[in-house]
């Protein structure tokens, strides 16, 4: 039986014809590509990538942002036996370099100028590395005789000979479940990205078992496509999306992602936490500039939809007729205008993982008729291994685990894994493929859990992010940062403490929200270095992290706090692609503001 990738374009241009497959956005206009035309890409890509002379089993690299020409040369090179690996558009040379060498990458597929230029120093220094495909039009370096782009290479395969049209087609059917699908370089909050490598086995199960879990999904859905492609969660999602049938908008530009979900209204996508903090601030920003009525109505509104969606949906239970009746009043007047400003009109499910999302923050969505799903999963699972049931599911977990994984906790309460979904190992690197398997062949995820007595998963800290002060007291800092995450004055936190006296934090305000504070209490500023320094400021946030924490035990609470005046960034090696802050980054690079709070 043919794997799922390797004939999965072909198979649904037969299926759906002219109905849109996916649509990009090109200047201002969004337009549609059939499924029909989307064969012809990737029929065109495959016959160019064996004219251009690449063989079975060897591996490309693509390093771009969103956009077609990515999911073209996936299902082109699975359609050759070929390995194609995603590199974060993000990424700087070293590590372009890094990747590209790692796994012998013949030909590198980018997307701009930039990645162009990163492209060609890289082949300096990347003996395997014979050619670019550029996606964009970009300014060619002189005597580049090694770059063509991607129109070119596709008219190439719309010239190829029947007998290269012959060669794809073998190779399509000599395909195996034990051939290498991708191999997903980790984002790297700690030390260099390795690569997990997944086999098509893994994808062959993966879609099989979400079509079980996730059965309120049809081919009348649309997703949107805005966390990299490059990410496992993604790159998994997109795939189940086409195995659907879905229509799929291509984001680029994730700056603009709340204008593009507000053009395409899809009604489901992956995400990551970030994303609905940002969504909640929003809105508890708007409830608290209301007054008197509409203030009211809101209020009552929340309330009625938490107790439709929560007290009788989440339990599978039906609302009673008064309660139902309720909330069609309140959810066309209130709950339903949230939504539209969101994009959301039309939700089914939103599913979100990648690190901790608070409960609170759930609850607050369910009740504005948004359907989170919150999940768990790791590159190395091929994404997903818990996610909520369909019903039933308990605010604060991850949910259960997926059909045919197997999920259990070890010693220091750590989450291992076993399942047709996991990983083969790490690329080129045998001892620490050694080190991710317990002697019985279970995945050590890294991530401590427990599971409650319905077997649902809670996540409670990422082990290698778990420290310990020199009282000798554990902190879990995602916990703390999730709960922080929440207030609408705070955009991003790095709590800090290992091997000392109490623990700190570095925080990031929001500083619009901030401004706009500043303005109603008539506090005078010419920076935003002077804001963040004003004594009414820091005590107005000194009160709401203090009452953020009441529910953490004394040595666990944030004694002192950094405020800065800029936010971490991915450029600056703060962030990973996925918006989880790196330690030791953050660490070196504020060590004096650190240990003035040592002071």
């Amino acid at each position: 039986m043919p794997n799922v990738l390797t004939t999965l374009i072909s198979s649904q241009a037969d299926r759906y014809g002219d109905r849109e497959a996916y649509k990009y956005k090109y200047g201002e206009q969004w337009r549609p590509t059939s499924w029909k035309e989307f064969r012809q890409q990737t029929a065109d890509a495959s016959c160019a990538f064996e004219t251009l002379g690449l063989k079975e089993c060897d591996n490309i690299a693509i390093f771009s942002a969103n956009r077609p020409e990515i999911l073209i040369s996936d299902f082109a090179a699975y359609a050759n036996r070929m390995v194609p690996i995603s590199i974060y558009s993000t990424s700087s040379t070293d590590q372009v370099v890094y990747i590209i060498n790692d796994a012998s990458c013949r030909m590198l597929i980018v997307g701009n100028q930039s990645q162009y230029d990163i492209a060609r120093e890289a082949m300096k220094r990347c003996p395997s590395l014979e050619r670019i495909i550029t996606c964009d039009s970009v300014e060619l370096q002189k005597s580049d005789d090694m770059t063509m782009t991607f129109e070119a290479l596709s008219a190439l395969g719309r010239s190829a000979s029947e007998k290269c049209h012959e060669e794809v087609r073998r190779r399509t059917e000599a395909s195996t479940a034990d051939d290498i699908a991708t191999i997903i370089y980790t984002s790297g909050t700690t030390g260099e990205p390795k690569g997990a490598v997944l086999p098509h086995s893994c994808f062959n199960a993966a879609m099989r078992i979400h079509r079980e879990r996730l059965t309120m999904l049809s081919d009348n859905d649309t997703s949107i496509c805005f966390l990299p492609l490059s990410h496992i969660f993604e790159k998994a999602w997109t795939y189940f999306c086409l195995w659907s049938g879905m229509r799929v908008a291509i984001n680029n530009d994730p700056h603009q992602i709340q204008q593009a979900i507000r053009e395409v209204r899809p009604t489901c996508m992956c995400s990551v936490p970030r994303f609905w903090e940002k969504v909640y601030t929003a809105v508890q920003d708007k409830l608290a500039a209301m007054k008197g009525p509409r203030k009211w109505m809101a209020t009552l509104a929340l309330k009625i939809g938490h107790k439709r969606n929560l007290t009788y949906v989440r339990t599978g239970r039906k609302a009673p007729w008064l309660v139902e009746k309720a909330y069609k009043v309140a959810d066309r007047l209130v709950l339903s205008t949230v939504r539209h400003a969101i994009g959301i009109d039309h939700g089914n499910i939103f599913p979100t993982a990648g690190a901790p999302l608070s409960a609170t923050i759930v609850e607050f969505l369910h009740s504005c008729g948004i359907n989170i799903l919150i999940g768990y999963g790791l590159s190395e699972t091929t994404a997903t291994v818990t996610c909520y049931p369909t019903v039933g599911y308990e605010l604060g977990t991850v949910g259960t685990p997926m059909p045919e994984v197997q999920v259990k906790i070890g010693d220091d309460n750590e989450i291992l894994v076993k399942g047709p979904t996991v990983m083969r190992g790490y690329y080129n690197k045998p001892e620490a493929t050694a080190e991710a398997f317990t002697s019985d062949g279970w995945f050590r995820t890294g991530d401590a859990g427990v599971f409650d007595a319905n077997g649902e998963l809670t996540l409670t800290e990422r082990i290698k992010d778990l420290f310990k002060t020199s009282n000798g007291k554990y902190i879990a800092p995602q916990a703390l940062e999730s709960r922080l995450g929440e207030d609408r004055f705070i955009e991003q936190v790095a709590v800090i403490g290992d091997k000392r006296k109490y623990v700190t934090a570095i925080i990031i305000p929001a500083f619009e929200a901030l401004k706009e504070y500043a303005r109603k209490k008539h506090i005078q500023y010419r920076s935003v270095e002077e804001l963040i320094r004003n004594a009414d400021i820091r005590s107005m946030l000194t009160e709401r992290i203090e009452h953020l924490q009441e529910s953490f035990a004394g040595y666990e609470r944030i004694k002192k706090f950094t405020l800065l005046p800029q936010a971490f960034t991915m450029e600056a090696g703060e962030l990973t692609n996925t918006l989880k802050i790196r330690r030791p980054a953050i660490n070196r690079h504020y060590a004096r503001e650190i240990e003035a709070m040592y002071v």
